[in-house]
């Protein structure tokens, strides 16, 4: 992977397993990519996938470039561990209880706890299924959904104070900047979901939130409720996702790009 484990998920079996990419020139006869949507998206590691004797791209967003040899990208399921699991099964391998909590999870955090649009009845059928091979769906629901960090705490402070509505209140529109991280002891991980302040909103259809990294590169996490598709306003600036969740990294003025996004969104509100 390209970074350490979020302390969050630290929970999770088999993270011993997992390492951080040291950018050794290794050759692989088969690598896998998960989640991903294009190649940008492996960061230091597409040297790994091009070197790599036979790859394979797993995922399930709508925006999926197809880079791989082989591609399985199944647009209609809410998360990679669902089709992970058919995977499994197909292979006719019995799903212990360590699989089936980091699948569970892979799925539960994908669907907001299968509270977004795109949990399906096969969504429920895959996890009754990964209850009944161990997974204790309140430890894990207490841990992922219902414990913060105090940094995060002081850092949604911010992230409210700084918010804007604009569009009538159609918008929401947040920046944090590495000072405002440095102030709250936050870490990278600490902005997880702190987009859906702005969309949790009455009223707003799309909220934007941006996170400074560097001097002038910008993460940008899109989300919508109800109409607009923020997949294509993340693909205009080579990024990607899903219909009411995508993202993007740009580079260039705050300011500017705050402006040239406002404009975009506005055309679709």
């Amino acid at each position: 992977i390209e970074e350490e484990i979020p302390s969050s998920y630290s929970f999770l079996p088999g993270k011993e397993l997992v390492q951080v990419y040291n950018e050794k020139p290794d050759k692989y006869e088969l690598v896998l990519a998960l989640d991903t949507g294009d190649l940008d998206r492996l960061g230091k590691r597409v040297s790994i996938f091009r070197e790599a004797d036979r790859t394979v791209n797993i995922d399930h967003h709508t925006t999926n470039t197809e880079f791989a040899q082989l591609n399985l990208v199944k647009t209609n399921s809410s998360a990679v561990g669902e089709i992970i699991y058919q995977i499994i099964k197909m292979m006719g391998i019995t799903i212990d209880r360590d699989m089936a909590t980091c699948l569970y999870v892979a799925i539960t955090t994908d669907t907001g706890g299968f509270r977004y649009s795109n949990t399906t009845p096969i969504t429920h059928q895959i996890a009754a299924d990964l209850v009944n091979s161990g997974v204790n769906v309140a430890d894990i629901s207490q841990i992922v959904f219902e414990t913060t960090s105090l940094p995060k705490i002081k850092l949604m402070g911010k992230v409210i104070e700084n918010l804007e509505l604009l569009e009538n209140g159609k918008l929401a529109f947040v920046h944090i900047t590495d000072d405002m991280l440095k102030s709250t002891d936050a870490g990278e991980e600490d902005c997880d979901g702190l987009v859906n302040i702005g969309r949790n909103i009455e009223g707003v259809e799309v909220s934007v939130f941006m996170r400074q990294r560097g001097d002038d590169e910008y993460k940008i996490n899109f989300r919508s409720k109800t109409y607009v598709d923020v997949s294509r306003i993340a693909s205009r600036h080579s990024g990607g996702g899903h219909v009411r969740a995508a993202g993007c990294t740009v580079k260039g003025n705050m300011n500017e790009i705050k402006s040239a996004l406002i404009k975009e969104i506005r055309e679709v509100l």
